[in-house]
């Protein structure tokens, strides 16, 4: 059951409120929130409040609104609020989930890959060697390569997961460029990656994109020991 809101931001708690309730299962995907009415005396604040928590929760995509007929529950988790949370777990896992969606996108690329996807990753390797010890260029370019190689593997369901996970692969990226702990993966890895993408090797391919990162996660692993 909701609980009145006692303290601290009205419009702030009344949407950490109804998501944790959306989240906890009160309301199913599909199913009909009470009127706002209900909601606020339910929450102990204004009906005003509520429409704007409302609001907030159709915006971020939880909450549907029908024009004459309510407010319906679109999804049960907040886009936003799961990349916070990414945004705070261990970079080790971080690593993780990135070694995999990147092997499998390096996989797929291998024997998908278009001379337009072959030219985009090697202009953007190509500025990554330029950019030499300008870290914030070099991250970028890495950034850009990696993001390419991505969409070259041509599954959309991947590349919007990646997409969606974008903050923290940047959070990884810069700190195994900047960390002096942790091993820094190098242009020539790099390289070796794309020529295997370029010869369409998908077992090459899968190794190297593997291997990649895989010395900076067990510095972690080992660190964490």
């Amino acid at each position: 059951m909701l609980e009145k809101i006692r303290k601290g931001s009205l419009v702030e708690t009344t949407i950490e409120s109804l998501r944790q309730a959306i989240e906890g299962g009160q309301w199913p995907v599909n199913s009909k929130l009470p009127v706002e009415a209900e909601l606020a005396d339910a929450l102990g604040v204004s009906r005003n409040t509520v429409r704007e928590a409302v609001r907030v929760l159709v915006h971020v995509g939880m909450l549907d609104t029908r024009q004459g007929d309510g407010t319906y529950v679109r999804a049960t988790r907040d886009a936003g609020e799961t990349l916070r949370r990414i945004s705070r777990t261990r970079l080790a896992e971080q690593l993780e989930v990135r070694i995999m969606l990147e092997t499998e996108a390096a996989t797929l690329a291998a024997s998908r890959r278009t001379e337009e996807d072959l030219r985009v990753m090697t202009q953007a390797l190509d500025a990554r060697a330029r950019a030499g010890d300008d870290l914030e260029q070099r991250i970028h370019h890495d950034q850009t390569f990696h993001h390419r190689l991505v969409q070259a593997c041509h599954n959309s369901a991947l590349i919007g997961l990646y997409d969606y996970f974008a903050q923290a692969i940047g959070q990884t990226i810069e700190r195994t460029e900047t960390d002096a702990d942790l091993p820094e993966p190098s242009q020539e890895d790099h390289e070796l990656l794309l020529a295997a993408i370029r010869r369409g090797d998908t077992g090459k391919a899968e190794q190297l994109a593997r291997a990649l990162l895989r010395p900076s996660l067990n510095a972690l692993r080992n660190e964490e020991r």
